[in-house]
């Protein structure tokens, strides 16, 4: 399956790529939908300027409550918050969600989007409620944080170690929602569970109900260090899916803090075996902990980007 695609809803509304050339008559209301921002790579295509032009006079940016910015203000290394948005924040004034780097896999490879600093972007919009992000590159997160965001989603093929850090030690009171797509060292990731003390200590983040810590050569790591992390305490849902997790990361879970407070447990695309999956359900599902054990993986020494151990993750290049 791929797991880099367009959006098709984001912050709960369905994603509406603004069209060339449009009709304001023929839009939706400004808050009814994510508006998704996109330009064709074609000479014949109407030009950036031009597209973002008409979309600021067609329709009513003060209503507008959640953007998707794709190509071209994110494609490649341009790694930047579009200088368009920061321009007019004083008409967004009622958004509250914005998706950086909605490209796919034939747009751009996930460890070519550059993203860059976002301190700016939040200084900018206090009002922000979820910010998801495509990519990574030259990423960097203001370790100040912010003070409304409820959901932070980065998917990565190589998040940077520094940025990870970064957002491990950010002030983030009202975040409930934590998805982080660590991805490989190979293309800029390299994160490990040292770097995320402070998470795992449950650190500027009281109101953290769901936790991803996904797409990681290092799954079993990760694993053992929450399996006594105060952070899963105040957990309803964990995910370590997508990354190389196998029977000893599982053990370390199973072994350690009770997961039984649980709602979901997200284990997808892991190298288990048999008896340990068949562990994992008989110990957890009773206790009302939905778990997700799809995607099983067979190790591959000539197949995988960890030549020992033949594993590999879903999303890097």
């Amino acid at each position: 399956m791929s797991y880099v695609e367009h959006v098709e809803q984001f912050h709960g509304l369905p994603a509406f790529t603004f069209p060339p050339y449009a009709n304001p008559a023929d839009l939706p209301d400004a808050d009814a939908v994510a508006w998704r921002l996109h330009c064709g790579p074609y000479t014949t295509d109407e030009g950036s300027g031009s597209y973002w032009k008409r979309f600021t006079e067609s329709v009513e940016l003060e209503k507008v409550r959640a953007l998707i910015f794709g190509s071209p203000w994110y494609d490649g290394d341009a790694g930047r918050s579009p200088d368009e948005l920061l321009g007019l924040r004083s008409r967004f004034a009622g958004l509250e969600a914005l998706f950086l780097g909605d490209l796919e896999d034939e747009e751009a490879m996930i460890s070519t989007i550059g993203l860059g600093g976002l301190t700016e972007l939040l200084e900018a919009f206090p009002g922000l409620r979820e910010l998801a992000m495509r990519g990574g590159e030259g990423l960097e997160f203001p370790v100040t944080g912010h003070e409304g965001l409820r959901v932070l989603r980065i998917e990565s093929g190589g998040l940077p170690r520094e940025a990870a850090a970064q957002i491990a030690a950010a002030s983030l009171p009202s975040l409930e929602h934590l998805e982080l797509w660590l991805g490989d060292d190979w293309y800029g990731g390299g994160t490990r569970a040292e770097d995320l003390a402070p998470l795992l200590a449950c650190t500027g983040k009281p109101a953290l109900r769901h936790l991803g810590l996904q797409n990681s050569p290092v799954q079993d790591e990760l694993a053992a260090a929450l399996a006594s992390a105060p952070v899963v305490g105040g957990l309803t849902s964990l995910s370590l899916s997508m990354g190389t997790l196998g029977d000893e990361g599982a053990e370390a879970l199973l072994s350690g803090q009770p997961l039984s407070h649980l709602r979901e447990l997200d284990l997808s695309h892991h190298y288990l075996s048999q008896d340990m999956m068949l562990r994992i359900w008989t110990e957890l599902e009773p206790q009302g902990v939905r778990v997700n054990l799809t995607g099983r993986q067979e190790e591959d020494a000539d197949d995988g980007w960890d030549e020992e151990s033949g594993r590999y993750i879903a999303v890097s290049e």
